[in-house]
């Protein structure tokens, strides 16, 4: 449900995480990162020798490191890169004062309803 609020059009709930069709729909971005597990190998599996070429077992490896804290750090990093990339594209410049002007004269612009 769409409703008017506070000089802008809102949303009941924010489901779609703040983008609809590729877009912002004002609401907060909401992004949700998943990992997938880190392997591990719990028991030997027939492979081949890449040396002799002759069937050999796997080694068995454990890996019970915790990668979520590192993992969250990356992840955060790459979503501030395709923020910025997707800033550079709309507002563009040289420099970050003009891309800083760029960026008020659209908030300007759409506060007046241009």
């Amino acid at each position: 449900m769409i409703a008017y609020k506070g000089n802008r059009f809102t949303r009941k709930t924010n489901n779609m995480g703040g983008i609809e069709g590729g877009m912002s729909n004002g609401e907060d971005i909401v992004c949700r990162v998943y990992h997938k597990p880190i392997s591990t190998l719990g028991t030997t599996a027939k492979t081949v020798d890449i040396t002799t070429h002759r069937p050999a077992p796997t080694a068995v490896e454990r890996s019970d490191i915790c990668a979520v804290p590192r993992a969250g750090v990356i992840s955060e990093a790459m979503l501030a890169l395709v923020l910025v990339e997707a800033m550079v594209e709309k507002f563009g410049g040289d420099h970050i004062d003009e891309m800083k002007r760029n960026f008020n004269a659209y908030i300007k612009s759409q506060e007046k309803g241009l």
